[in-house]
């Protein structure tokens, strides 16, 4: 387990095979080197970055330069926007007004259903947790 994490930070639950697909694409293909870093929870000291395991468990979470924490979708609009100059906007549409509730619903539908997408097992199931942002 790593004693410090540096931040920003996107941290995902590394028990689930959907999740660690997606955080790898994104870690490869969307953030740029350096600007930030993507880790599983379980790799992590969550007291340091003032987390538990079961919210992240819940949904994706986002810990900025400040330490302010996001979660869901608005954790992968915050990764986007830190991510290469083709990605920011897509990470700006998803908070803006208008579209983020649209976004909300979409994470919210992946994250209850990622044990049967792509790359998901049974451990990917949430056991009936809400994946609020």
């Amino acid at each position: 387990m790593s004693t410090h994490a540096c931040l920003p930070i996107l941290v995902f639950d590394g028990d689930c095979g959907f999740c660690t697909t997606s955080a790898g694409i994104l870690a490869r293909w969307v953030i740029s080197a350096g600007s930030a870093h993507v880790m599983a929870w379980q790799q992590l000291d969550l007291a340091e970055l003032a987390l538990t395991p079961d919210q992240c468990r819940e949904a994706v979470r986002w810990v900025g330069e400040d330490g302010q924490v996001a979660s869901g979708h608005s954790a992968i609009a915050a990764a986007l926007r830190k991510g290469h100059a083709v990605w920011r906007p897509v990470g700006a549409l998803l908070v803006a007004p208008g579209f983020s509730w649209l976004a909300e619903r979409i994470y919210c539908w992946i994250a209850d259903h990622r044990y049967a997408l792509p790359g998901g097992t049974p451990a990917c199931r949430a056991d009936g947790t809400s994946h609020s942002p």
